[in-house]
């Protein structure tokens, strides 16, 4: 894998995360309401996606941890409204992950536990931390990808039935920087599944296990060195129907890209799909200031939300039309029956700001400044809106991504989450 491809991966992660130097603290920390959280603050945890409510952009991971992984309860999580997801070094949405991805996240205390849209746990553990509230989730090659690191692929047995194991670990990629100590990702040797549904990535190809066999790369049955052959894994876990904590924790591979062509494709792919999908509902971002001016009129200043593609970003030019919607917390829209534009204010951007400082982790440091003909309730300093220039989509939203105002629907509810009897949940 050469140094070029990492540079499509840096898209609008805050650049001290993208140095991988991130410590993580050892106190719980509280969100402001209004304010990017210090990154150094922030919890990283490593967990089973198994329940995906994207409407409302919470869920629940399945985190490890000391105990069998098959009998650990999953723990409920909110995405902070400027929570980033990604996948396949993309940036994503919760709906795009499939159940069952291994995911690396970023977490805080909920900002208001009397809002937060997912159970408080009263009795933090490993399982089920205090920090339930993200601000990163990414799956395997994301974190690889920021992180200037690939598995090196050391031995593979085949066994009967397509079934099969292999033995990798993640290493830095040659002529990267060197991890520092509290990296994560240090761990040594893994020893993890492969099955007939694993999908091998290969330039234009996608293969099955059955064809690496084809073509003699891997054996039949047996073990074959793999000789370090650097690659890109989709980690996922499944039940390997034994109870010993060694066999009932190992980890399953559910993809592997084999060069770097395949990477980039998948890459180049879920770059389109979040693009496609941010356009149509919208650029979040939030209220910093508002100018009250005449009539009603106002010019609001308000700060894009991280995690997009550059190209999103450019489309917010000066001089511009566009307009700017109220929203909530979980970024639905406030109101939408027919299509948000009715209810959205509209005018001109007078200006974008870009921010020279270093950029929070949630933030792009981008700041536009826009004069609206009117002001509403939900356009006020600190509240979350949705922006966008006029020539985005003007599309109805689904009936499940908007509130129309019902309290509600405004803060959901948390009682969809089983507490599972044993869990200190609230």
């Amino acid at each position: 894998m050469t140094a070029n491809f990492r540079l499509v991966t840096t898209f609008c992660l805050s650049l001290s995360l993208l140095t991988a130097t991130a410590t993580v603290a050892d106190e719980p920390f509280r969100p402001e309401l209004g304010k990017f959280p210090p990154e150094e603050k922030a919890k990283a945890y490593q967990g089973q996606l198994v329940f995906v409510d994207h409407a409302n952009r919470r869920g629940s991971l399945r985190f490890t941890g000391g105990e069998l992984f098959h009998s650990t309860a999953p723990c409920p999580f909110a995405l902070l409204p400027y929570g980033m997801v990604r996948f396949h070094g993309a940036p994503a949405d919760l709906r795009d992950i499939p159940l069952g991805t291994m995911l690396h996240g970023r977490f805080y205390l909920p900002p208001d536990p009397q809002l937060s849209s997912v159970p408080v746990v009263t009795q933090p553990s490993v399982t089920h931390p205090g920090e339930n509230h993200a601000i990163l989730l990414e799956d395997e090659p994301s974190f690889c990808l920021r992180e200037g690191k690939v598995w090196k692929l050391k031995e593979v047995e085949s066994m009967r039935n397509l079934q099969g194991m292999i033995v990798a670990s993640r290493e830095p990629i040659e002529g990267s920087l060197e991890p520092k100590d509290n990296s994560e990702g240090k761990e040594g040797e893994q020893r993890m599944s492969i099955d007939a549904a694993t999908v091998f990535w290969r330039g234009r190809e996608k293969l099955g296990l059955e064809d690496l066999i084809a073509e003699g790369l891997w054996p039949a049955e047996g073990k074959k060195s793999l000789g370090g052959q650097a690659v890109y894994l989709a980690i996922a876990w499944k039940p390997a129907g034994h109870w010993e904590r060694r066999v009932g924790n190992r980890l399953h591979v559910s993809d592997i890209w084999l060069d770097e062509t395949a990477m980039q494709r998948a890459t180049q792919h879920q770059i389109k799909v979040h693009q496609e999908l941010i356009r149509s509902r919208w650029m979040p971002a939030w209220v910093d200031s508002v100018e009250y001016g005449k009539f009603g009129s106002a010019t609001v200043t308000a700060t894009l939300f991280g995690g997009m593609d550059p190209s999103l970003y450019t489309d917010f030019q000066q001089g511009i039309k566009g307009q700017v919607a109220a929203s909530e917390t979980n970024l639905k829209h406030q109101y939408g029956t027919v299509r948000h534009s009715l209810v959205a204010n509209s005018g001109s951007i007078l200006d974008v700001m870009k921010q020279d400082k270093e950029v929070p982790l949630g933030s792009s440091g981008i700041q536009i400044r826009m004069e609206v003909n009117q002001i509403i309730e939900g356009i006020r300093p600190g509240r979350i809106v949705r922006i966008r220039p006029i020539n985005w989509p003007d599309d109805a939203v689904p009936r499940e991504e908007y509130t129309e105002g019902h309290p509600e629907e405004r803060f959901p509810s948390p009682d969809i989450f089983p507490k599972y009897g044993r869990i200190g949940l609230n």
